[in-house]
Protein backbone atom coordinates (compact mmCIF):
# COMPACT_ATOMS: atom_id res chain seq x y z
CA UNK A 1 0.00 0.00 0.00
CA UNK A 2 1.56 3.55 -0.83
CA UNK A 3 1.78 6.71 2.26
CA UNK A 4 -1.40 7.28 2.99
CA UNK A 5 -2.18 10.69 4.02
CA UNK A 6 -4.98 12.88 5.25
CA UNK A 7 -5.96 15.65 2.21
CA UNK A 8 -9.04 17.08 3.39
CA UNK A 9 -10.94 17.12 6.82
CA UNK A 10 -14.12 18.33 7.59
CA UNK A 11 -15.70 19.15 10.75
CA UNK A 12 -19.20 17.14 10.71
CA UNK A 13 -20.46 18.07 14.70
CA UNK A 14 -19.53 16.80 17.90
CA UNK A 15 -16.30 14.24 17.61
CA UNK A 16 -16.84 13.50 14.54
CA UNK A 17 -14.92 14.75 11.18
CA UNK A 18 -15.30 13.32 7.35
CA UNK A 19 -11.55 12.28 6.57
CA UNK A 20 -10.64 12.10 2.53
CA UNK A 21 -6.94 10.28 2.23
CA UNK A 22 -4.68 10.66 -0.43
CA UNK A 23 -5.87 7.27 -2.34
CA UNK A 24 -9.52 8.83 -2.89
CA UNK A 25 -11.19 7.20 -0.09
CA UNK A 26 -13.01 9.09 2.57
CA UNK A 27 -14.87 8.10 5.74
CA UNK A 28 -16.91 9.65 8.41
CA UNK A 29 -14.49 9.24 11.96
CA UNK A 30 -15.74 9.47 15.36
CA UNK A 31 -13.12 10.50 18.02
CA UNK A 32 -15.56 9.70 20.46
CA UNK A 33 -14.35 5.80 21.68
CA UNK A 34 -10.95 7.18 21.18
CA UNK A 35 -10.92 10.48 23.03
CA UNK A 36 -13.44 8.30 26.20
CA UNK A 37 -10.65 5.68 26.40
CA UNK A 38 -7.37 7.74 26.52
CA UNK A 39 -7.76 10.73 29.25
CA UNK A 40 -4.44 12.43 28.52
CA UNK A 41 -3.27 15.97 28.61
CA UNK A 42 -3.79 16.08 25.11
CA UNK A 43 -7.40 14.26 24.83
CA UNK A 44 -9.07 15.95 27.30
CA UNK A 45 -9.64 19.47 25.86
CA UNK A 46 -10.88 18.11 22.98
CA UNK A 47 -13.16 15.13 24.55
CA UNK A 48 -14.57 18.31 26.84
CA UNK A 49 -15.06 21.09 24.25
CA UNK A 50 -16.38 20.71 20.74
CA UNK A 51 -15.16 23.89 19.87
CA UNK A 52 -11.18 22.36 20.80
CA UNK A 53 -12.23 19.22 18.67
CA UNK A 54 -13.16 21.29 15.50
CA UNK A 55 -9.77 23.00 15.62
CA UNK A 56 -8.57 19.90 13.65
CA UNK A 57 -6.44 20.15 10.84
CA UNK A 58 -3.49 18.36 8.33
CA UNK A 59 0.15 18.75 9.32
CA UNK A 60 1.93 16.65 7.18
CA UNK A 61 -0.88 14.39 5.98
CA UNK A 62 -1.34 13.36 9.94
CA UNK A 63 -4.50 14.56 11.34
CA UNK A 64 -3.57 17.26 14.53
CA UNK A 65 -4.86 20.00 16.65
CA UNK A 66 -3.07 23.15 18.27
CA UNK A 67 -2.54 21.49 21.65
CA UNK A 68 0.19 19.27 19.85
CA UNK A 69 -2.23 15.82 19.24
CA UNK A 70 -1.21 13.84 15.73
CA UNK A 71 -2.72 10.65 14.61
CA UNK A 72 -1.32 8.55 11.95
CA UNK A 73 -3.68 9.05 8.67
CA UNK A 74 -2.37 5.05 8.25
CA UNK A 75 -4.15 4.03 11.00
CA UNK A 76 -7.17 5.91 10.51
CA UNK A 77 -7.58 4.44 7.19
CA UNK A 78 -7.19 1.07 8.96
CA UNK A 79 -10.25 1.79 11.41
CA UNK A 80 -12.26 3.13 8.99
CA UNK A 81 -11.29 0.57 6.74
CA UNK A 82 -11.92 -2.11 9.26
CA UNK A 83 -14.99 -1.00 10.43
CA UNK A 84 -16.35 -0.67 6.77
CA UNK A 85 -16.90 3.36 6.72
CA UNK A 86 -14.47 3.86 3.57
CA UNK A 87 -16.25 5.02 0.03
CA UNK A 88 -14.57 5.95 -3.15
CA UNK A 89 -14.83 10.23 -2.52
CA UNK A 90 -17.07 10.17 -5.85
CA UNK A 91 -19.27 8.09 -4.28
CA UNK A 92 -19.69 10.18 -0.86
CA UNK A 93 -21.39 12.94 -3.29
Amino acid sequence: MPMIKIIKLEYTGGHTLRLTFSDGMNGLWDAAPLLASRKTPLTNPLREDFTEFARAFIESGALAWPNGLELAPWTLWDGLNRDGLLVREAEAA
